[in-house]
């Protein structure tokens, strides 16, 4: 039986192309500044972005925490949402390395709404710790793959702009919000300062992320990535997947959405399973299992049996998300198998 993997966009492995990509890249120490590769990947990611410069991470995780580190002093507070990939998979990174303070704000479907960031902003007082930063992310994860709009993110950029405070955008998926708003990638990424967006997901890269932002802020953040073990010699193995990835795999994420899309309605129609389609915009699907009446675990365990895998993100919520090794096709089979599944 082929198993069909909708646990994450992570679980792609390199296609041919990009194996023979891989194979013929040119290679230096990365450290030193000489791989050549990885300077073009990083080249290509700030044009793409709009940004002075870009920085080569192995993974969102790193870029985030780099990005974290770079604008911020320790005793800082940071913004960001409640389910925040940031907070919420980054094993306290931001609390542990750098000495930050998470805020959480409950937005809409993922994303911050400007007034609840107004409030949650500290005011003079020589009690409180000063407010460091503010992050978004796009697309937001735990939302089920929800996009924030430019506009969304501008009035953020306003509120953050009268009180002097940067923003960082978790950006590892904004290359699907770019395609689900048919809108270029610098044009997501100007109202932020950086932005740390993966190659490793829906662009179907084996690793790494890229961190955008001004020349100064790059600079600094370099030694940063150093300092957690980031430098990576002869990185331009990676740097060529990456690179390969952003020549390739953009436009296609909109199959990605087209079949998430079309898993989700059929998930809709089996009894006990309850999704909130609007939440559906971009390759990720989570649905409610509640009226299963078994839990996630228990569900995902069988559809493991009928040949589907999926993740249990709560007692009862399961996220499946598409990606390019994923078919229409699979998606159908993998309904008709998560229907076996739940009948048995």
């Amino acid at each position: 039986m082929r198993y069909i993997d909708l646990r994450s966009d992570t679980v792609t492995v390199p296609s041919e192309g990009m194996r023979q990509a891989m194979y013929k890249a040119e290679v230096g120490d990365d450290v030193y500044g000489e791989d050549p590769s990885v300077r073009r990947l990083e080249e290509l990611m700030a044009e793409l972005s709009g940004k002075e410069a870009a920085l080569f991470v192995t993974s969102g995780t790193q870029g985030n925490l780099v990005a974290l580190l770079t604008h911020c002093d320790r005793g800082a507070e940071v913004i960001l949402e409640a389910e925040a990939h940031i907070f919420f998979y980054e094993v306290g990174g931001m609390s542990a390395m750098g000495g930050l303070i998470p805020v959480r704000v409950r937005g809409e479907r993922g994303v911050l709404q400007p007034d609840a960031v107004r409030a949650a902003i500290r005011g003079q007082n020589i009690h409180f710790p000063h407010t460091g930063l503010i992050c978004l992310e796009n697309t937001h994860n735990r939302a089920g793959g929800t996009v924030t709009t430019i506009e969304q993110m501008e009035a953020v950029r306003q509120v953050a702009k009268d009180f002097g405070i940067p923003i960082h955008m978790d950006g590892a998926r904004l290359f699907n919000a770019a395609v689900a708003l048919g809108e270029p990638l610098a044009k997501m990424s100007a109202p932020v300062d950086s932005v740390s967006i993966c190659l490793s997901k829906g662009l179907g890269a084996p690793v790494g992320s890229v961190l955008c932002g001004s020349r100064d802020f790059i600079e600094k953040a370099r030694k940063y990535r150093k300092m957690l073990g980031g430098g990576m010699r002869q990185a331009g193995v990676l740097a060529a997947a990456g690179i390969y990835a952003l020549q390739h795999n953009v436009d296609r994420l909109a199959e990605d959405h087209a079949n998430a899309r079309l898993l989700a309605e059929g998930l809709a129609n089996i009894p006990g399973i309850a999704i909130d389609m609007d939440s559906v915009q971009t390759n990720i699907v989570v649905c409610d299992v509640a009226g299963t009446e078994r839990t996630a675990t228990q569900l995902t365990t069988r559809f493991l049996e009928h040949g589907v895998r999926a993740n249990a993100t709560g007692e009862y919520t399961i996220r499946f998300v598409t990606h390019l090794d994923v078919t229409r096709e699979d998606c159908q089979v993998a309904l008709e198998r998560i229907k076996l599944a739940l009948n048995g």
